[in-house]
């Protein structure tokens, strides 16, 4: 059985997402579960990423960091801090 099965089979309608790497897996998964129904929540300050090259440039992991949560928060998640989501209880 796929995990999307599981989750529907016993209600999970909502995942929450922290990680590494935030360039990689936590992108794929968000943007998965967003396509497969789920609301998704992000913690950004529990992931990370780390320095990228490209076409002989460095991109800095703060930026690629910043780049990623604001792109998945513009659609696919609810960024938040931990601070911000335990605060939520």
């Amino acid at each position: 059985t796929k995990l999307i099965d599981d989750l529907w089979a016993v209600y999970v309608k909502e995942i929450v997402v922290c990680g590494m790497m935030t360039h990689m897996c936590v992108d794929a998964t968000v943007r998965a579960g967003k396509d497969l129904g789920m609301n998704c929540t992000l913690i950004g300050d529990a992931c990370a990423t780390k320095d990228l090259e490209f076409m002989g440039r460095t991109v800095a992991a703060q930026d690629v960091q910043t780049a990623f949560l604001a792109a998945l928060s513009f659609f696919y998640a609810t960024v938040k801090t931990t601070d911000a989501f335990l605060k939520e209880g």
